[in-house]
């Protein structure tokens, strides 16, 4: 097999995460046996979605004394990826340059070890992620720290001055988040509610009203800014990766971490007018879990179980029931058929949702 094995996102590391979030024991230590069969990363290319700390946070969901050693190795590993990470970041700011959003975001960056690190219990080392992460949001140039020197689309040239990026994948939600997450478990660095707050404020400032719902632009340019408007001039597709549900979960968690019950309204009707809007729902395309909907019905979870008010999830599942899979569709958890089964398994331990910063 190839190194690919490793990647949470479409290897046989997220396949094992689906057999012991269901109990296939079995079938999970023959996942593992593949996903590892060439070593485990600690390379520049490392994340909470390939390597050391993609197999740390999938061997948490296990307590199995056989899986010890691994989960050690696994530790270790990540912990020598954040300590690299946080070291380039932190030059980084100091020299006030602008990121690339993989430095920060879930998917490559410093929120996602942060995730495995949560996952691990290795909080010295999580504060430290903290720490950073509260130093993203400080502004820099008359712009917000997370301001990427990078476009959205790896395949595409960035827009002049780079982007602000909105999607719990990419952009700012996932540290906000994260910070959410930790401050409600009581794991808390200085400056930790000031973060939050910056993040929020932003967020409120970018804003998208209509009669019939609340959502905010994916992406956000220099044109943009000085506009005062966006150039997204209405909601796109409701995936977890980039659209309303992600931000609104990670601001729904950012109001239960401060005690804001008007945020908390705002985002779980921005949720619950996205899912009741036929024009975006019908932009969902396929049943994944970052773009389509299982990432809908997941997140909807999640939201739904700490709303003030009663949210019905039974039409949010019957559209990812009713959604036909693709001939060719993938076995991966983000874009295949692992993520479609665990997002309606009913034998999970219910936190393996922690790799979207949905828990």
């Amino acid at each position: 097999m190839t190194t690919a094995g490793q990647s949470l996102a479409d290897g046989t590391a997220g396949i094992a995460l689906l057999h012991l979030e269901t109990g296939n024991r079995p079938a999970a230590y023959a996942a593992l046996r593949d996903a590892t069969a060439n070593g485990v990363s600690i390379a520049a290319g490392a994340s909470l979605f390939y390597g050391a700390p993609a197999l740390a946070f999938v061997l948490t969901a296990s307590d199995q004394t056989g899986l010890d050693r691994a989960r050690t190795i696994a530790a270790a590993g990540t912990a020598i990826v954040t300590r690299q990470q946080l070291q380039a970041a932190h030059r980084r700011i100091d020299s006030r340059r602008q990121p690339h959003y993989a430095e920060y975001d879930l998917i490559r960056g410093l929120t996602g070890l942060g995730v495995a690190l949560r996952r691990l219990g290795d909080h010295h080392l999580l504060r430290q992620v903290l720490d950073y992460l509260v130093r993203l949001t400080e502004p820099v140039n008359d712009l917000p720290g997370w301001w990427c020197s990078n476009g959205p689309a790896r395949n595409q040239p960035p827009p002049p001055g780079g982007h602000a990026n909105h999607g719990i994948a990419h952009g700012i939600t996932g540290p906000l988040a994260l910070l959410a997450l930790t401050f409600r478990d009581g794991i808390t660095v200085d400056g930790h509610t000031e973060a939050i707050t910056r993040i929020c404020r932003w967020l409120d400032t970018w804003q998208q009203r209509t009669a019939s719902t609340t959502w905010w632009p994916q992406t956000l340019t220099l044109d943009d800014l000085h506009r005062g408007v966006p150039a997204q001039q209405q909601p796109l597709r409701p995936s977890w990766c980039y659209g309303t549900p992600g931000i609104a979960r990670a601001q729904q968690l950012a109001a239960l971490a401060l005690h804001d019950a008007a945020r908390q309204q705002l985002a779980e009707m921005a949720f619950t007018d996205c899912v009741n809007d036929p024009a975006q729902i019908r932009r969902l395309t396929d049943r994944s879990l970052c773009h389509g909907t299982a990432g809908l019905l997941a997140t909807g979870r999640r939201i739904a179980a700490d709303a003030l008010t009663p949210t019905a999830l039974t039409p949010l599942a019957r559209l990812h029931q009713n959604a036909a899979p693709a001939a060719d569709e993938p076995t991966g958890l983000l874009d295949g058929t692992t993520g479609c089964r665990l997002a309606t398994a009913t034998a999970t331990s219910t936190s393996w949702d922690a790799c979207l910063l949905l828990n």
